[in-house]
């Protein structure tokens, strides 16, 4: 998750939504990803969906079976979507997303069981560490916007 974490800063830094996500197989890195979606202007640039493509270009196929997903935040519908479907087999997720997760939160796509598959999940791991880097990503952000708001009503 530590990995994980590094990737979100990556996010932050550009600022971007500081999530982080990584994918590991036989104790090896296959991928990495971190949320680009301002940055590249794609709704799907999120970091599960980009470290999937990375592992999938990696291991040479899109069946991530044996791999294991450390993420951030809990995914949305559509990266718990993408996990299930790459047969991603196990899920780590650093802190929960109560307006929109979709693994266990809003929605359990990743243990729905009409799916084909399913995947194991564990949650809170280093999750102060998760939920910090988020909490103080929205603080910062409504203390700009609020900011922008005098600046413009000054003007």
């Amino acid at each position: 998750m530590e990995l994980a974490l590094e990737e979100a800063k990556k996010a932050k830094d550009l600022g971007e939504v500081p999530i982080g996500a990584v994918i590991v197989k036989d104790g090896e890195v296959v991928g990495r990803g971190y949320n680009l979606t301002e940055t590249s202007k794609d709704p799907t640039a999120h970091a599960e969906m980009i470290a999937i493509r990375e592992a999938s270009e990696n291991l040479g196929g899109w069946r991530l079976m044996g791999c294991e997903m450390y993420v951030t935040c809990e995914p949305c519908s559509m990266c718990a979507g993408a996990i299930v479907w790459s047969r991603i087999e196990k899920l780590y997720i650093g802190t929960m997303d109560p307006k929109a997760g979709a693994c266990g939160s809003v929605f359990n796509i990743v243990q729905e069981p009409r799916l084909n598959h399913n995947v194991i999940t564990e949650t809170g791991i280093l999750q102060e560490e998760c939920s910090g880097i988020l909490k103080d990503f929205f603080k910062n952000l409504r203390k700009r916007t609020k900011e922008q708001k005098l600046e413009d009503t000054q003007e």
